[in-house]
């Protein structure tokens, strides 16, 4: 049986890449051992009214103190600590605060092509560990050819009928697992997710 997961998330979530990155070892796994899984992307965006002109992203960093207060620090070097672990990177004073619509389409192009996990993966990292700008253009076309995605313009209506829908299904929070018609909210433990896809 092939297991089918379906993610809802957003690329500027770092509870996103978090479950994210949980459950790539836990697919690595099952698919070592001979199982199969498919993965589907939900698009979801934590701040719609970020930028979408690449010259106005911000230090991630500043726009968090400023709707969040100085403690934010707290709450990010756990994040932080945390992902670090794991062996994964949050750099919070590199990442820029910027809209994700696009980035969503990329990854909506990317399934059309079967590459969905790796264009999925590539822009988490480019967002919290690389300091990549995802309003732009320009690195969302390098980021499709590193992640062996041919760029299209397609898909943008596409994506925001998507994003309108989810929005009107009552989702507040991401990101939202339905494995195998389970539904798991939050990021689980590799354990976890492994044993709902195996």
């Amino acid at each position: 049986m092939t297991s089918r997961i379906e993610m809802t998330m957003d690329i500027a979530c770092g509870a996103s890449y978090l479950g994210w990155d949980r459950l790539r070892r836990a697919l690595a796994r099952l698919r070592a051992e001979g199982g199969e899984a498919e993965v589907v992307f939900h698009p979801f965006q934590i701040a719609p009214d970020a930028p979408s002109d690449p010259a106005q992203a911000e230090p991630l960093e500043e726009v968090h103190k400023r709707f969040f207060g100085p403690s934010v620090g707290e709450s990010t070097a756990r994040m932080t600590a945390l992902g670090a672990r794991e062996g994964m990177v949050y750099d919070y004073g590199r990442a820029l605060f910027a809209n994700t619509l696009e980035a969503h389409r990329l990854i909506r192009v990317a399934a059309a092509q079967g590459r969905a996990e790796e264009m999925a993966d590539r822009l988490f990292r480019a967002y919290f560990a690389d300091g990549l700008n995802l309003a732009d253009g320009d690195t969302l076309r390098k980021l499709a050819a590193e992640a062996g995605v041919a760029w299209t313009g397609d898909g943008a209506e596409d994506t925001r009928a998507e994003l309108e829908q989810v929005r009107r299904s009552g989702i507040r929070g991401v990101p939202i697992f339905e494995i195998n018609g389970r539904t798991l909210s939050g990021a689980q433990s590799e354990e976890t997710f492994y044993g709902e896809i195996s």
